[in-house]
């Protein structure tokens, strides 16, 4: 099964896909995609859109795991946050996947085992548990590629290996 993860992000939205039979998981391709940051919002968030759809378009995943938005301490952050999500869920609907939406707190406990866990602890585990080289690089797509083990666990009943 392919899952590709997201981590919305106004300037750069992080993407990670994955194949997994449930308990083995290897990485098919990362990255994020970089919105201008001299566009407006409405420009960025069709770059976004665009960018994503043709991910989708040209992976093919089965399900698409989205981040929730986390409780920013600046609402105009959280609402532009909205908005980009907004654009991921829009184009996997338009590609008729399913889609499943994680709060922050639950990927971060799927993939490390702590619900608060930091970047780094974060990309650690992404790097160990998909047997990448290195201690991980925290980021974007090290963040949606959390989001995809979240949803393989949550989808097959697997525990993540620690």
């Amino acid at each position: 099964m392919l899952i590709l993860g997201v981590d919305p992000g106004s300037l750069r939205t992080g993407y990670g896909a994955i194949d997994t039979d449930g308990r083995r998981h290897r990485l098919v391709e990362k990255g994020a995609i970089a919105a201008p940051r001299r566009h407006s919002l409405p420009e960025r968030l069709r770059h976004i859109h665009a960018g994503i759809a043709g991910v989708i378009e040209r992976l093919g995943p089965d399900l698409l795991a989205v981040e929730d938005v986390f409780h920013a301490a600046n609402t105009r952050t959280a609402l532009v946050l909205g908005h980009v999500r907004g654009v991921v869920l829009l184009a996997g609907a338009e590609a008729g996947l399913p889609v499943h939406e994680f709060p922050p707190a639950t990927v971060k406990q799927q993939v490390t085992g702590f619900g608060r866990a930091d970047k780094r602890q974060v990309a650690f585990m992404v790097a160990r548990i998909l047997d990448l080289p290195g201690p991980g690089e925290a980021g974007d797509a090290a963040d949606a590629l959390a989001v995809a083990l979240c949803l393989a666990c949550v989808h097959t009943g697997a525990v993540v290996p620690s």
